[in-house]
Parts: structure tokens; sequence; C-alpha cells
């Protein structure tokens, strides 16, 4: 067999170009189908283009204690504002980091948007308080026709204590009889402090109450009634359950259970404070197996630990237990098995990301950080669609500069790179639709701006490559090598020139802060596009209509007349043509 002859493929010849556009439309229908079934089909506006409300936050940490402005303490106070925020019913509110020091907080047009306003820039509260009854979410008053129900919970013990079973979450529900919690809410709520024992039947009650006063039994009663009533389905209610409470006070407060279900419970007067914890952290316990979360208390913190735990220790599911109450929230409700001092852990089925949110959540009441209000920005929705419009409008005129450019220079070349900006906006814009509920993308005024900046540098790689493409046929090549010849060059060029804009759009998105990110990331994005579209679109399209008459004639249309182009004539050895044989003139001879 004889050996294939080397050099009949032209450099950088594609020889089969439609793999590659087969890659590109899957990836197409495959972006496209996966946006119609996220059921997000635009793409997420930014508060100045949606309107709404931009708040910049700023952190500042106590005198001598400048590195507590970490990336871990940023990211826990965003989880909190976030809680926050979100929980009072403002849809897709955004709350993020932005540069080592900054949050902001975008709040979209809402019922709630003053409100929300109101509670972002004030600090998080949190309390350990004693559980005196729980409830599920919506459950009404008491039912004496109610059956008893009990789950485990989880336990809060010094280092190196067995652990139960058991969530982070709160799974812990009333172990007495629906029959008595009524009358072992009222008890509680009339005891001094949380030390009831169980009675004989299972249901807590209050050991030797003090007379009860006319006043006191009128604040039990609405505390009842409020108990009875908390509907901790709603986020209003859940919201609005610790609003105006005192440490002091005896309040009511919505939680999760281990399984993700809301529970109402009834908490006595927080007994520790969240500044008492000194550190907190989710940890691997390599002996068990298994995550825990570990506490350390301040001196004085220690103390009163110790107090509340010797009590409920003493006591009996649900009275037990102790809440983590952040913002009104209980957030955790382990049950204490034994008196605990200076350090303790909280140990049940908690895997990695649920006991380390715990444990930042723990220890951002000991953090010496407090915020500052840099900015507030408020944008109306009419003002927001004046904005958009107006940017659209912008690129709709320089997409249609670009069009009659290519169109009156390069004819029908232009075709091919119409297609591509094509394929290229079609990308863009399903991405985009996808990164919004993705990682939380919202287009802003600048991000479009870096949309109409990227349709100039789409069209540069074209008009690279087809002017590689005519120095080839003034060279005196034919259409198909010329095709092929020009690719490796263009190529080079075309990525140089991308590297170069897309390490701009990088430092842009590293070094800036707010909307500015927005024009970087949108810029990067659509560089990057453009290397796909040109690889996978142009060239294998260039490639296939080399091979018809209208583009490899040289068409007058097709912008590639070798006439027009200045084509240097193909070098021929020619014969001359020799004189007709025949008699020779005495003369001439």
């Amino acid at each position: 067999m004889a050996a294939p002859k080397k050099g009949r493929r032209p450099a950088g010849g594609q020889s089969r170009p439609g793999r590659a556009l087969a890659l590109i439309v899957i990836a197409m229908v495959a972006l496209t189908g996966g946006m119609f079934w996220s059921g997000h089909t635009t793409p997420r506006l930014g508060i100045d283009l949606a309107g709404g409300t931009s708040i910049t936050l700023k952190a500042k940490a106590e005198p001598g204690k400048e590195s507590a402005v970490n990336e871990t303490n940023m990211n826990t106070a965003v989880g909190i504002i976030d809680r926050r925020v979100n929980g009072l019913g403002v849809s897709e509110a955004e709350v993020q980091t932005q540069g080592r020091e900054n949050i902001i907080v975008n709040i979209p047009r809402g019922t709630n948007e003053k409100q929300a306003r109101e509670q972002v820039g004030t600090t998080a509260q949190l309390y350990f308080r004693p559980v005196l009854a729980v409830a599920a979410a919506e459950q009404p008053a008491p039912n004496p026709s109610a059956t008893p129900s009990g789950s485990a919970t989880p336990s809060a013990k010094p280092s190196g204590a067995t652990a139960d079973q058991g969530k982070d979450k709160k799974s812990a529900t009333p172990s007495a009889s629906a029959s008595t919690q009524g009358r072992a809410v009222s008890e509680a709520l009339k005891a001094p402090s949380p030390t009831p024992t169980a009675s004989a039947s299972g249901a807590p009650k209050a050991t030797t109450p003090p007379a009860p006063t006319p006043t006191a039994d009128a604040a039990t009663a609405a505390l009842q009634q409020k108990f009875a009533a908390l509907n901790c389905l709603d986020p209003k209610q859940r919201s609005a359950a610790g609003v105006g409470v005192k440490p002091t006070d005896t309040t009511v407060a919505c939680g999760k259970n281990s399984i993700g279900q809301w529970e109402k419970y009834l908490l006595g007067p927080a007994e520790v404070d969240g500044k008492d914890v000194d550190d907190a952290a989710g940890v691997f316990d390599q002996q068990r197996g298994m995550w825990i979360v570990t506490m350390d208390f301040t001196d004085s913190g220690s103390k009163k630990f110790q107090k509340i735990t010797s009590k409920l220790s003493a006591q009996t599911e649900p009275l037990n237990q102790f809440a983590i109450v952040l913002d009104g929230e209980v957030v955790s409700a382990p049950s204490v098995r034994q008196t605990l001092s200076a350090s303790a852990e909280i140990s049940g089925s908690f895997n990695q990301q649920s006991a380390q949110d715990l444990g930042n959540i723990l220890s951002y009441g000991a953090l010496p950080l407090s915020f500052e209000t840099q900015s507030v920005d408020t944008v109306t929705a009419a003002l927001g669609g004046e904005q958009l419009q107006a940017g659209l409008i912008a690129g709709a005129i320089g997409l249609a500069l670009v069009i009659i450019y290519l169109v009156a220079y390069y004819r029908g070349l232009s075709l091919i790179a119409i297609a591509s900006l094509g394929v290229s906006a079609l990308l863009t814009y399903v991405i985009m639709s996808l990164l919004g509920p993705a990682i939380g993308f919202a287009l802003n005024l600048p991000a479009v701006c870096g949309a109409i900046v990227a349709i100039g540098i789409t069209a540069d790689s074209f008009i690279v490559y087809f002017e590689r493409i005519r120095d080839e046929i003034r060279e005196g090549r034919t259409l198909r090598p010329a095709v092929e010849r020009a690719w490796p060059r263009a190529r080079r060029t075309i990525l140089v020139s991308d590297f170069v804009s897309f390490l701009a759009a990088a430092v842009l998105f590293i070094v800036t802060v707010g909307k500015v990110q927005g024009f970087a990331f949108t810029l990067g994005l659509t560089t990057l596009l453009d290397i796909v579209v040109v690889f996978l679109f142009t060239k294998p399209v260039m490639t296939l209509v080399a091979r018809t008459k209208f583009f490899a004639g040289g068409h007058k249309l097709s912008g590639l007349d070798p006439k027009s182009l200045g084509a240097k004539p193909p070098l021929r050895r020619t014969r001359r043509t020799s004189a007709p044989a025949g008699p020779v003139d005495p003369k001439e001879a």
C-alpha cells in the first residue's frame, strides 16, 4: 500500500467542518433547553433597571482587631443579613460581598422594601433561651383529643462526651401529651425561672409557682394566645414574632426541625448573650467519625452557661432544651444532659455544611465587627425602565452600524459575519438568563454597556479573518487554499486580541466594586464567547462556503472578487506561438 502523500492537507486546514458546527449546535440546543426548563427565560435585571434600593455597607473592626475583617466573618455577616432581609418577605433580595470589606444589599421593589432598609444596618442579636414549649408550625390551641408525639433531640455536651442522635436544627417536639400542654405553658409562664419537673403523665409542670397577680395573669393569657395563634408557615408572622422583644422577656419564636419542617417555640428570658461566646466552629470528630459544633465561652459566659445548664439538665424534654435564637428565629435547640461550663459541643446528624453554618452563626456574636452605611441608591421602576430602554436602543444602534459597515465593505462575506453575531448574541442571552438563578447575576446598566462594547470586539475577529483571506487572494491563490492558509495567522491574532480584552476585564472585575463589576463580567463573558463562535462557527462556515460556486468563483457580490481586490495573476509558464511554415523570401533571408 502506497503511503499517503504529505502536504495535501493545507496548513491550518479543517477537514471536517461539520463536526465543529454540530458541536456548537448541540451546545446551543442544550443551553436553550436548560433555560426553558429552569423557567427563567429572561436575564435577571439589576436594581438600576428593575427599580429598588441598593445599599452599600462597609465593615468596621474594633480598635486592635482589624484582622476580624476577613472572608469568613464577612460571609457570616452576609448570611445573617440575607436571612434578615428575605425573612421579611422581600422577594429575590440579593446580598453579597464586594471587595474585602464591603457588602452590597440589593432590595427589589416590594411592599416590605422600607422595613428591609431599616433592618439591614442593625446589629444581629444572638441569645440562648430556655425552651418552655414546642408545637407544630400552625398547631392551634391545645386540644384534649390530640395524641402525644415525640422525637430525639441533639445534645449539647462537653468535649469528649457521647453524642446523642439528632440534628443541628430543632428536632425536638414535646414529649408531653397535648392535653397537658396548655397547663404546662401556663405554669411555665408563671414560674420565675425555668425549673419545672415532669408530672406523672409526662407533662411538664412548674414547681411551687408564686401566687399569680391580675397583671401576671393577663400577660400570661396574652402570651398563651400569641403562642397558639402563631403560624410559622407565614413568613410575615415568623419575622414579626421577635420584633420589640427584650432579652428579659418571655417570647415566642419559629424554627425548623431536623426534617426541615417549621415549629413554634415558647421561650423563657435569655440566660446567655451571643457576646458571651468566645469562639465556635464546626469540626470533624475523628474518633466518632461525625461532624460536631464546638463552643467556648468567656469567663462571664461560662458562669451563666453553667447556671442555666445545671437547671436544664434536671428536666425532661422539651424543658431540658435551650434555643439558640438569632434575630428572633431559632436556629438550633439542643437538649442538655449534664451541667456544662466553659466548653461545650453540639452533636447530632450534622454534615459539613450544616456544622460550619451553625458554628459561624454562634461565633457571630463574638465578632468585633460593625457596619456603617456607605451609600443608599433608590431607583424608581419608571427610571429603571427608561434606562433599560435607552441601553437597548444604544445596543441596537451599535449593532446596526456594524452590520451596515460589513454589508458595504464585505458584501457576501457580511452574511457569515451577521450569522456569527447572531449566534454570539443567542449564546450571550441564554447564558445570562441561566446565570441569574445559578450565581445571582443581575444585568445592570454597566453590564449592558459591556455587551455593546462586545459587539465591536466580536466583529473585529471576523474582520481579521476576512482580511487575511483577502491577502491570500491578492497573492494569486484561489479561495479554498486561501481560506485554509489565512486561518493560522488570523487565529493567532484573534487569540492575542481576545486575551488582552479578557485580561483587562478580569483585572477590572477584581479591583473594582459595585456596578462596574457588571461591565467587567459581561465583557469577559462575551470575549470568551467570541473565541467559541469564531472557532466553532465562523471558520467551519467559511470552509463550507469556499466550496460554493458563488464565493469560489469570485462573484462581484461575494466580497472576494480577485479583480476588485487587485489580485496578482498566477505565475504560469506559457509558450510562444511559432510562425506558420512556408517559403522563405530570399530578400528576408
